[in-house]
């Protein structure tokens, strides 16, 4: 018997059965959940739906493109782990990538891309920094006309000084095969850094 999303097998409001009145449709049907993981070697499969469409089932994902909303970036990044799902803490334990769901990722190419739009190098320097000897004036001078947007929240700035930020998967990987999402910041970053830290006392 096929998983379907049909609702004829609940109970109405009030408590009464309902008749089932027609069979499974087509239309109706569900699948397995995709359970994705957070796991080096990258594994998408294809599953074909209605209309000969392709839905891109991630099975292991470690990687995926994040916006820094203030900053208007995108850059593509490693996934470090999951640190907080609302739905459930054994979605946590078994690192699974589902939508909503609270990652830290790799800072490294948010501060390659801040020190070469402002010349402003957050934390100290790495063996893996990309930094000129020598820059040219009209360089300079560009970073100078560009200062007014290089304010950064002071929650945001120590993460990225860290080599961690925390991020918020936007994407579905289960449906489109990616684990897309967004830096968190502003009230949002505070919300869950709260949450993080309840967690924390707890234990």
């Amino acid at each position: 018997m096929g998983i379907t999303r049909s609702r004829l097998h609940k109970r109405r409001v009030t408590g009464g059965k309902r008749k089932i009145h027609s069979k499974k449709r087509k239309y109706e049907l569900g699948r397995l959940p995709a359970a994705t993981k957070l796991a080096p070697n990258v594994r998408v499969t294809t599953v074909r739906a209605r209309g000969g469409n392709q839905k891109f089932r991630a099975l292991r994902l470690d990687h995926g493109n994040y916006s820094w909303g203030s900053q208007s970036v995108t850059k593509k990044t490693r996934i470090l782990d999951v640190v907080y799902n609302a739905t459930s803490n054994e979605l946590i334990r078994t690192k699974a990538l589902v939508k909503g769901a609270v990652v830290t990722v790799d800072s490294a190419p948010f501060r390659q891309w801040y020190y070469k739009r402002y010349g402003i190098l957050l934390g100290k320097k790495r063996a893996t920094d990309k930094i000129p000897e020598t820059v040219s004036d009209s360089k300079k001078k560009r970073w100078a006309s560009r200062l007014s947007d290089a304010k950064l929240e002071k929650a945001v700035e120590d993460q990225v000084k860290g080599g961690k930020v925390l991020a918020r998967i936007a994407a579905r990987p289960g449906q489109v095969g990616r684990a897309d999402g967004y830096i968190l910041e502003g009230a949002e970053l505070a919300f869950y850094l709260r949450k993080l830290d309840k967690k924390k006392h707890k234990k």
